[in-house]
């Protein structure tokens, strides 16, 4: 592991860009896969610029969608590391649209994506530890540690699952799914 430690401000990233009619959906609302390429751009610059080596994506851990954003809104994105590992950063990003005519800011999503930080041949490198400077440091860096248990909790109590137990088919018949297996 390294001896060099950055604070999480080395790690700041915020673009801004303004939501056009080609990237919307069906109803009229920017797509929300439009936002997630920008959500995994913001990501690997955070974590690049603060391992200073290349990064990818190893997991998004959480996309929370909670307004939709209009044509014509300026989008803003910052982003953190918020979490080092030994190769892995943590990036928490939010997501916030703001209504150019009136000033409105709404709060539109908020993401955490897992990089990886690679060398030149593709192997993981080590990144630097992070330097937790104030209370809200500390508060994303204590919520990560809660994610990462919750997902090894995850991963270790999940088993196969059992198509033909008599308890999973009668959940398939309760919530009227038809199961066709060949």
């Amino acid at each position: 592991m390294t001896n060099i430690f950055k604070p999480v401000s080395a790690s700041h990233v915020t673009i801004s860009e303004l939501m056009l009619p080609s990237h919307t959906n069906f109803s009229g609302k920017i797509h929300g896969g439009y936002i997630l390429s920008l959500l995994d751009q913001i990501a690997f610059a955070s974590a690049s610029k603060f391992s200073g080596n290349y990064c990818v994506t190893a997991s998004v851990d959480t996309v929370n969608f909670l307004q939709p954003i209009e044509v014509g809104e300026l989008v803003t994105m910052k982003a953190s590391v918020n979490y080092v590992g030994r190769s892995s950063m943590i990036v928490g990003i939010r997501v916030e649209a703001e209504n150019i005519q009136t000033g409105a800011i709404k709060h539109c999503n908020s993401s955490y994506f897992t990089m990886v930080a690679k060398d030149a041949s593709g192997k993981s490198v080590a990144v630097p530890g992070l330097q937790l400077k104030t209370l809200n440091d500390v508060r994303r860096f204590s919520n990560c540690l809660k994610q990462i248990e919750l997902k090894k909790e995850h991963e270790e109590h999940e088993e196969e699952f059992d198509y033909c137990s008599a308890e999973n088919l009668a959940n398939i018949t309760k919530y009227n799914i038809q199961l066709q297996l060949q």
